[in-house]
C-alpha cells in the first residue's frame, strides 16, 4: 500500500448495540488506497494508537479507550480482514504482520497523523514491529505485548524445541481452521494460547468477536504466503522506547521471545502482569493499563 494512493475519509458505519465501544463512540472508516479500514476515537492530545491481536478487532480496546482517553487522542481500528471490514478467507491472513505493519503506516497517514504512541497486543504487536522498524519516524513510543515472532528464536540455545512445542501445540487450532471447523477452532486457538478452560472463561461477547473474525484465523491456516520474518537487526532499528508486557502465566514460547526483544531493543522496558495469561489487557486491563499510560508518560 502506497501513501500517495487516494485516501477517504467516509461517514458512520452501523455496529450491533451489545458490541458498540463502551465509551459510545461512533464506528468511522477511513479508506486507503481502496481498503477500507474502520476505527473508533476518543479524547485529545498526542495520538495512541491501540492494534489487535488474533480473532480479535477494535472492540478489543473498548474498556481501555475512556482510560486512554482522559490524557490522549486515543484511536483503535480493525486491521484487514477484521470485523467490521470485509471479510473472507481468501482475504489477507492474520499472521502476515508485514502487510498489517505497512497497513498501520497508510492508515495513519490517511488520517493524517505523521507521529504516535502505538500500543499492540499479540498478532498486533508483531504487525507493530514490522511497522516501527519500516517507519521509525512515525513512532514516538511503542508498547507490545507478547508478539509471535518466532524467527527471533532461530538459532538461540533450545529455540528449536520451544518452537517444535509451540508447533505441536497449535497443530489442532490449526487443523480445525484448514477444515472449516470453525467452532472447534475458536476453542482450540483460545485455550492453546492460554491455557485449557480460556475460552469458557471468556465473555459471551469475547466469543462473538472470535466468531466475527474467524475468517482471518482460517485464511491464515490455508495461506500460502511466506511467513514474514522478523529479526534481531531490524528490532534494533526502531528508535522509539519500547515496553514489552509479559503475562506471567503465558506460554514460554511468548516468554522466550520477549527475551529476545529485550536483547535486541535498542530502548527495552519489560514489565511482567501478575496473574496473566497471553491475553493481558483483557485478563488484567487495569495493571495492563497502569503500566502502559505510566510508560507513555515518561516519555
Amino acid at each position: 500500500m502506497r501513501f500517495g494512493l487516494k485516501v477517504l475519509i467516509t461517514g458512520l458505519i452501523l455496529c450491533p448495540l451489545h458490541l458498540a465501544p463502551a465509551t459510545g463512540a461512533d464506528v468511522k472508516q477511513v479508506n486507503v488506497g481502496g481498503t477500507t479500514f474502520a476505527y473508533v476515537e476518543a479524547g485529545q492530545g498526542d495520538p495512541v494508537v491501540l492494534v489487535h491481536g488474533g480473532l480479535q478487532d477494535y472492540r478489543m480496546w473498548n474498556s481501555h479507550l475512556p482510560v486512554f482517553a482522559k490524557g490522549y487522542r486515543v484511536i483503535a481500528y480493525s486491521r484487514q480482514n477484521h470485523f467490521p471490514n470485509a471479510t473472507s478467507k481468501d482475504g489477507l491472513p492474520d499472521g502476515a504482520a508485514d502487510a498489517h505493519g505497512e497497513d498501520l503506516a497508510a492508515m495513519l497517514s490517511g488520517l493524517g497523523i505523521k507521529r504516535a504512541h502505538i500500543v499492540a497486543h499479540s498478532a498486533g504487536a508483531h504487525a507493530a514491529l514490522f511497522f516501527a522498524a519500516n517507519h521509525p519516524g512515525m513512532v514516538r513510543t511503542l508498547v507490545i505485548n507478547e508478539p509471535p515472532a518466532a524467527a527471533l528464536l532461530t538459532g538461540t540455545v533450545g529455540g528449536a524445541d520451544v518452537l517444535n512445542e509451540w508447533v505441536a501445540r497449535f497443530a489442532s487450532t490449526r487443523n480445525a481452521f484448514q477444515k472449516g471447523d470453525i467452532d472447534a477452532g475458536l476453542r482450540l486457538f483460545a485455550d492453546a494460547v492460554g491455557g485449557p478452560g480460556t475460552y469458557d472463561r471468556r465473555s459471551e461477547g469475547e466469543h462473538q468477536m472470535m466468531a466475527d473474525n474467524a475468517w482471518s484465523a482460517v485464511a491464515d491456516a490455508i495461506t500460502t504466503r511466506p511467513r514474514p520474518v522478523f529479526t534481531c537487526d531490524m528490532a534494533k532499528r526502531i528508535s522509539a522506547p519500547t515496553l514489552v508486557t509479559n503475562g506471567e502465566r503465558s506460554p514460554v514460547y511468548f516468554h522466550r521471545i520477549v527475551d529476545e526483544l529485550v536483547r535486541c531493543l535498542p530502548q527495552p522496558t519489560r514489565v511482567e502482569i501478575p496473574g496473566s495469561s497471553h491475553s493481558v489487557p483483557g485478563e488484567a486491563p487495569q495493571a495492563y493499563d497502569e503500566a502502559v499510560l505510566g510508560f507513555i508518560a515518561r516519555h
